[in-house]
């Protein structure tokens, strides 16, 4: 279920892409499996309609889901292994952040205390079946 966060520093269609993308690698939402209508999906969350159509269209870029004129959009095949690809692409992120925290000083043991936190936190199960 998406969960939109208004008072977010995020833009709302960036969360509406992150939303999907873990609930298609959670299992939530299937290889196939019909989203719901722009119109749908708007009143739900009580998003503007052109922000789910942005949202849709970077995950339609992506590969992430396949629309069609008149017919929807469908979660597309592999859909849950190119989220997990882009998001191990991320580590490259996570290594240069620690390069300039060792540089600033910080201790290692501080660093890894976060990234144990992010992984054993309220949210464990999700984060381990991301990656």
């Amino acid at each position: 279920m998406l969960v939109i966060d208004k008072f977010s520093r995020k833009p709302i269609y960036e969360q509406i892409v992150e939303g999907i993308e873990r609930d298609i690698v959670m299992g939530i939402l299937r290889e196939r499996e019909q989203l719901p209508s722009i119109r749908e999906l708007s009143a739900l969350l009580g998003v503007n309609p052109n922000t789910i159509q942005k949202a849709f269209q970077e995950l339609d870029r992506n590969g992430i889901i396949i629309s069609g004129q008149g017919r929807g959009c469908f979660v597309a095949d592999h859909a849950a292994q190119r989220v997990r690809e882009k998001l191990s692409a991320r580590i490259s992120e996570i290594e240069s952040i620690a390069a300039e925290l060792a540089r600033a000083g910080i201790e290692e043991e501080k660093l890894l205390d976060a990234v144990r936190r992010a992984y054993h936190g309220k949210n464990n199960d999700e984060r381990k079946e991301i990656l």
